[in-house]
């Protein structure tokens, strides 16, 4: 539970990797907040025996002693609030720490009876906390210190006398019910903190494996259309002799010829992206990349897919503020957007409205940069939305599956996220949220 502090990684290969410092960062800061608390509580017990319950049932008892321990350990207390204690973080600084407890609380014992008095057994709330968050060897040594401890105060001590001394046996009974009270309920509450941060550190591992999973799951994808890319080559050429072939017949009617011409446009913009491939994998990360109007790229990214759908209409807007709006992209962050506007204009025309446009708007929103892609199709199923983020959902997914995994991993390495919304009237809305960079 508690981490050593981690310098940060240079350049990580898995966007997850990024994550670690900062997670090992928060683990040390609150492992020793919940130690604070913890502290906290012992000062108030301290406080409560040292002004209330001594004064009252003991009045010969010098009080001065309790109140120097009290205010020692309120001493170290701000200290650590203030950052003034900062190497006391990591396995050892903890440990330090629950010694000093220790310390303080068997100082306070020994000027209050030590074992006599029922408030030793709050010593083992202390050696409770440790076992919860140390290693094994330093919890055992946290406990043997613990037993040393009681072992002294048994006889090492200074007697108390309260003032009834027949209601001793009354008095002690009382404080033994007190004491076993407070240490169950300071042990339950840190424990069930302490369950709480296991169980949210548990679902940011999983959520991290799941994406090193997906990552993984591209690569292969991306070797896959790289011998896929390779082997298209040879029938593409052939398509274009043939298309070329058929141009040259003078007997073609003219709307076969407007076809043939198509053809060929499409092959070529096959081509081209399959000659694409290669410098595109070349590309720098994200985090290199270069900056681009964002408005301009996505109208740039728009037109691309028009040209490879010219029946497919298409309407871009954007606000003026927005066009000078500036993010970091790449070749798989345009990859992305594609893939939402295909996804957009497939969704179109499995509802039935082949007419009714893609439409592509981009603003900015709270330092993100939002390109919305809105349809009039079925619409999505969350569960299924959700399912696409870390794995393809098969063969009969209707053209939802790779295409949004991808377009999900694109976008979460540039630092931004994919969100889904049911659009009014019927369809879909895709929400790329993309952090905006300072133009420089």
């Amino acid at each position: 539970m508690i981490e050593q502090e981690a310098e940060p990684n240079e350049a990580p290969d898995n966007p997850s990797q990024t994550l670690a410092p900062a997670r090992a960062l928060n683990a040390v800061r609150t492992d020793r907040g919940r130690l604070l608390q913890l502290r906290w509580v012992s000062l108030l017990a301290m406080a409560l025996m040292s002004l209330v319950v001594f004064p009252w049932l003991a009045p010969a008892q010098p009080v001065a002693p309790l109140a120097g321990v009290t205010l020692c350990l309120l001493a170290i207390n701000l200290a650590l609030l203030g950052g003034a204690a900062r190497w006391l973080v990591g396995r050892w600084g903890a440990f330090l720490q629950l010694a000093v407890d220790l310390l303080a609380w068997s100082a306070f014992l020994y000027f209050t009876g030590g074992v006599t008095n029922p408030a030793i057994s709050l010593l083992l709330p202390v050696v409770a906390v440790g076992a919860s968050i140390l290693p094994a060897a330093q919890a055992w040594l946290l406990a043997a210190l613990a037993v040393a401890a009681y072992s002294l105060l048994w006889q090492f001590h200074l007697p108390v006398y309260l003032a009834a001394a027949d209601q001793a046996m009354y008095w002690h009974l009382a404080g033994m019910w007190i004491s076993f009270a407070f240490s169950a309920v300071t042990v339950v509450w840190f424990i069930v903190r302490l369950n709480r941060e296991l169980a949210r550190r548990e679902n940011e591992l999983a959520a991290v494996n799941a994406a090193r999973a997906r990552d993984a799951h591209v690569v292969g994808l991306g070797k896959l259309a790289a011998g896929a890319a390779h082997r298209l080559g040879t029938p593409l050429g052939t398509l274009r002799i043939l298309t070329d072939d058929l141009a040259r017949r003078a007997e073609l009617a003219a709307e076969v010829r407007e076809d043939v011409q198509l053809m060929r446009e499409q092959v070529d913009h096959c081509r081209d992206i399959l000659n694409g491939l290669t410098r595109e994998a070349g590309q720098q990360r994200a985090e290199g990349g270069g900056a681009v109007d964002a408005f301009g790229w996505a109208r740039e990214v728009a037109g691309r897919w028009q040209r490879l759908r010219p029946g497919a209409a298409l309407a871009i807007g954007a606000g003026a503020d927005d066009a000078e709006a500036v993010i970091v992209a790449d070749a798989s962050l345009g990859e992305a957007l594609h893939n939402l506007i295909d996804n957009a204009a497939n969704a179109n025309l499995r509802a039935g409205n082949p007419d009714a446009p893609v439409e592509l708007h981009a603003r900015c929103e709270g330092g993100m940069v939002v390109i919305e892609v809105l349809d009039r199709g079925p619409g999505l199923e969350p569960g299924r939305v959700e399912a696409a983020r870390h794995a393809p959902l098969g063969a009969h997914a209707e053209g939802m599956g790779v295409g949004l995994m991808l377009a999900h991993a694109a976008i979460e390495h540039h630092g931004g996220r994919l969100e889904f919304r049911s659009r009014p009237g019927g369809g879909t809305i895709a929400r790329m949220l993309i952090p905006e960079q300072v133009a420089r």
